[in-house]
């Protein structure tokens, strides 16, 4: 098993484990290193609220603590893109395994969406881990972007842990 399969199995063990702290930190992890599919993190979890017993209201307990950890994983991002900038990003990127035309593209989202893009980016897989990077370059107010931020991730978060949940107990159901 290589370092990525190693590190995506933890994060995995940890949401199982742990489903509020778990999933914080999985959240945040998965916004700062994009090889961690949070497709897989919060359905995990939902499945887990169902396995543990715990009531549905659990769902929105733990889309809310999944937003909470992204929204603290992103608000880094912006912070870094908004310091080194555009040019110091594109030095760095290939050491995180993001490249410069899906950087072009999450950029050309925020041009044409404005500070509405990271609302609605944060619900749209492939730019949800991106919109972080082209707010800080474009100095977006870093209140606005934290309350857009934490809404989008919330709704994303809850939406795939109730995912999780359902499909759950639909395979319960079936067997």
């Amino acid at each position: 098993m290589n370092g990525i399969e190693s590190f995506i199995e933890f994060v995995i063990s940890l949401v199982s484990d742990n489903i509020y702290p778990g999933v914080f930190v999985a959240a945040l992890l998965e916004t700062v290193f994009p090889p961690i599919p949070s497709e897989a993190i919060f359905p995990l979890a939902g499945y887990s609220i169902l396995k543990n017993n715990m009531s549905y209201f659990h769902i929105f307990g733990v889309g809310v603590t999944g937003g909470m950890g992204a929204t603290v994983g992103a608000f880094l991002i912006y912070l870094v893109a908004k310091g080194i900038g555009r040019i110091g990003l594109v030095k760095y990127m290939k050491y995180v395994r993001i490249k410069e035309s899906s950087l072009d593209k999450a950029d050309r989202w925020f041009e044409k969406y404005g500070d509405k893009s990271v609302i609605i980016g944060r619900l749209i897989p492939g730019i949800r881990e991106l919109v972080s990077i082209p707010a800080g370059i474009f100095n977006m107010n870093p209140i606005k972007f934290l309350i857009y931020t934490v809404i989008g991730s919330c709704v994303w978060s809850t939406a795939l842990t109730a995912a999780g949940y359902y499909f759950g107990v639909a395979t319960i159901e079936l067997f």
